[in-house]
């Protein structure tokens, strides 16, 4: 838990009266009934002790990846490999595109490592391009983290520059660190036309928190050839770090591709919505694949949103980002009106206060 330290996500709404959380980025359709079925089923395994190998969840990850088992890692979320992958390599130089999820960037720390920051433009719309490829030759990291689609601007990498990018670390030996944690809710496949078996330093991150809305069951695996690593992974956790519910959850998410479906469809009507809406009121907003929206509009309005029951994600500390950033999940379209004309009532009088 944290201590002692100020929460630097979205997601806290035990602190404060929150009625509709947009800070946390999470599938709105819900837990799927198939998976809460699972967990229910589970219960009755509560007493004993979490399976140490995660069998039948690996072997149900195993098949809807369409890889061998033995190149996969479950974590207690995603944010656990993050940390664990770091104490592991101990890379001595890390390339992170940014702005990006900050947990790269603090579990590098832990292990000072140098951290070398690639900034994403609003100009350009915070696309990865070309320039990425000079820098990786300029600076020669042990490790490169991306992330596809980006947090928090919900941009998805071009597939041409993905592979450049993928090809000159395989010949250059550096660990090419992709985060796919919402590659599912994006309808789209991923820009690798890879596997992790055709580069040893290619590690994939993958999470059914936000894709299945399993954020408190807190659930993660990683896809990797390099056995070495995840055996060396394993080590740095203790043997029961995914719970008897979070694998019961996991083995039924592989199975729920209907819901993927449905879900992707429906974030992508609603995303639209909010896009359309938000720059309405004079708002820049960033294109987005994912189930979020990056923005930015006056620097009172999370805190304004928030005296009203509404949590949104302030990006202030986002690299290359600051004051004014937001960071907004697509929720049920009642949700995503109500945050609209909430909005609509705070410019209002904002825009009033300021002309007085």
């Amino acid at each position: 838990m944290l201590y002692q330290t100020t929460n630097p996500h979205g997601g806290d709404v035990y602190g404060s009266d929150i009625a509709i959380d947009f800070s946390a980025s999470i599938n709105p359709l819900g837990i799927p009934q198939g998976v809460i079925s699972a967990m229910k089923e589970a219960l009755a395994f509560a007493d004993h002790y979490p399976d140490p190998y995660c069998r039948e969840a690996v072997s149900a990850i195993s098949e809807y990846e369409g890889i061998p088992a033995e190149d996969i890692l479950l974590g207690n979320g995603a944010a656990e490999l993050i940390y664990a992958f770091c104490d592991v390599v101990k890379p001595r130089k890390a390339l992170i595109a940014v702005p990006t999820f900050s947990e790269y960037e603090t579990a590098l720390r832990n292990i000072e490592c140098r951290i070398i920051h690639h900034y994403l433009h609003q100009e350009n719309d915070f696309a990865l391009d070309s320039n990425f490829l000079s820098a990786i030759e300029t600076h020669k990291p042990d490790v490169i983290f991306l992330c596809d689609p980006n947090n928090p601007t919900g941009r998805l990498i071009d597939p041409h520059l993905m592979n450049e990018i993928l090809s000159l670390c395989a010949k250059s030996g550096f660990y090419l660190f992709m985060d796919e944690c919402f590659m599912e809710l994006t309808g789209k496949s991923s820009g690798l036309n890879t596997c992790p078996g055709s580069h040893s330093g290619l590690f994939l991150l993958k999470a059914l928190t936000k894709c299945y809305a399993l954020a408190g069951i807190r659930v993660g695996y990683c896809l990797s050839s390099d056995h070495a690593l995840l055996h060396r992974m394993s080590q740095q956790v203790q043997p029961w770090n995914v719970s008897v519910l979070a694998q019961a959850a996991a083995a039924a998410a592989m199975k729920e591709r209907d819901y993927l479906q449905n879900s992707t469809a429906f974030i992508s009507t609603e995303r639209e919505f909010l896009s359309t809406e938000l720059k309405k009121y004079g708002f820049y907003v960033c294109p987005s694949d994912a189930n979020f929206i990056l923005f930015r509009a006056h620097a009172e309005l999370g805190d304004e949103l928030r005296k009203k029951g509404i949590a949104i994600r302030s990006c202030e500390n986002f690299s290359g980002l600051g004051r004014g950033w937001f960071r907004i999940a697509v929720r049920t379209h009642h949700e995503n009106e109500t945050l609209i004309r909430t909005i609509r009532d705070i410019s209002a009088l904002f825009h009033t206060t300021q002309e007085g």
